[in-house]
C-alpha cells in the first residue's frame, strides 16, 4: 500500500529482460538448489550452521494497507493476530525470520544486517499520527542475514549487498507486529529486483530453501492484488478485473501450476490492471521458490478492503 517514492512514469522492463532468466537458467548460468547445499552437512557437523530440523512452510501474505497495525473494521487484521495463537506456522517458534517485503527494491539482491535491534521504518504518508509512533524493537539477524546472502551467492545471485543500517519497512512490521507481538524474534529483509521477472524470483528462493530446515520463517509480504490509483472506499464492492486475477491466482497456485505463476504477466487475466508494477507479486515468487518444486499451497486467509485489495495468503506445505 504506501509507497516511499513515486512510481508516476517509471517505464516498466523491456520483454527481453523480463524473460532473460528463463534463458540464463537453460544456459547454466544460475545455479540449481542441490548445488547450493552441497557440504551443508559437513557445516553443521563443524558448527557453522544451526542444526536441521523438520522443514518449515512458507508464507506468502497481503499486508494491504498500513492502516492494518491500527484499524479494527480490516478483516485480515484479524487474521494475523490469529497467527501465534493458531499456530498457523507450527508448535515450533521459528529461530528467525526472513521477509522479502515488497517495500524494499534494489538492482541486485540486498539484505539489512542488523546487529542490535531494527529500526521501525514508516515508509507512508498521509495517515493518523498515532501510525507514526508504533515501533517494533525486533532483534536485527544478522548471521541469518549473512547465510541467506551466503545461499544466493553460492547460487550464482550475488553479488549480494549488505545494508547495516536499515530497519523494518512496513510490509515487514506491520504484519509481524500483530503476528509476533512480543517482538522477540531476531528478523532480516531480504529485497526484491524489480526489473527481472517472477521465474528469477521463484529461482531465488529455491536458493534458500535449506532455510527452512534450519529454523527460518520465510515471509513473503506483499499483495495479490495492488493498483492503488484504482481503489475505492473501505466497503466498496470488487471489480471484475480484480476478482478475477485473485481467483486464477488461487486455481493457479492450488493446482500446482507453478509455471503459470512465474509467466503471470503471460497467463493471467487483467495482469497489468492488477499489478502495475510488480514490487509486491515478487515476494509471493521467493516463497513460493523456497518451498520447493513439490510444495503444495493452501489458501489461509482472504478479504478484501477498498474495492481492489485483496488480502489472500497462502501457505506453501513442504516435505522433508
Amino acid at each position: 500500500m504506501g509507497q516511499s517514492q513515486a512510481r508516476a512514469g517509471r517505464a516498466r522492463p523491456k520483454p527481453d529482460a523480463q524473460h532473460a532468466t528463463r534463458e540464463e537458467e537453460r544456459r547454466g548460468d544460475i545455479a540449481r538448489p542441490d548445488a547450493a547445499t552441497a557440504g551443508a552437512e559437513k557445516e553443521e557437523e563443524e558448527g557453522r550452521r544451526p542444526p536441521r530440523g523438520p522443514a518449515m512452510d512458507t508464507f506468502f501474505l497481503s499486508h494491504g494497507s498500513p492502516t492494518l497495525s491500527i484499524d479494527d473494521a480490516i478483516p485480515a487484521r484479524h487474521f494475523f493476530k490469529s497467527w501465534l495463537p493458531a499456530r498457523v506456522a507450527g508448535d515450533r517458534p521459528p529461530r528467525a525470520i526472513l521477509v522479502v517485503s515488497g517495500h524494499w527494491e534494489t538492482a541486485t539482491p540486498a539484505v539489512n544486517v542488523i546487529r542490535g535491534t531494527n529500526d521501525t521504518i514508516h515508509d507512508f504518508y498521509g495517515f493518523p499520527k498515532p501510525m507514526y509512533q508504533l515501533k517494533y524493537p525486533a532483534p536485527g539477524a544478522p548471521d541469518l542475514a549473512l547465510r541467506t546472502k551466503e545461499l544466493l551467492e553460492r547460487a550464482g545471485f550475488g553479488p549480494v549487498k549488505e545494508d547495516h543500517s536499515r530497519g523494518l519497512d512496513h510490509g515487514a512490521w506491520v504484519p509481524l507486529m500483530l503476528m509476533y507481538p512480543a517482538a522477540d524474534i531476531p528478523v532480516c529483509q531480504l529485497s526484491v529486483q524489480t526489473d527481472r521477472d517472477g521465474a528469477y524470483h521463484y529461482n531465488l528462493g529455491r536458493a534458500l530453501a535449506p532455510l527452512r530446515e534450519e529454523g527460518v520463517l520465510v515471509l513473503g509480504s506483499g499483495s495479490a492484488t495492488h493498483n492503488l490509483r484504482k481503489m475505492g472506499p473501505m466497503d466498496a464492492p470488487v471489480p471484475q478485473w480484480a476478482a478475477e486475477f485473485d481467483a486464477w491466482l488461487k486455481d493457479a497456485l492450488l493446482s500446482g501450476r507453478y509455471e503459470d505463476v512465474n509467466r503471470y504477466e503471460e497467463k493471467a487475466p487483467h495482469a497489468r490492471v492488477a499489478h502495475p508494477w510488480p514490487d509486491h507479486f515478487y515476494p509471493l515468487h521467493v516463497a513460493l521458490g523456497a518451498a520447493g518444486d513439490a510444495a503444495r499451497a493452501q489458501q489461509i486467509h482472504q478479504s478484501w478492503t477498498n474495492a481492489t485489495l485483496s488480502y489472500a495468503s497462502y501457505r506453501f506445505s513442504t516435505s522433508n
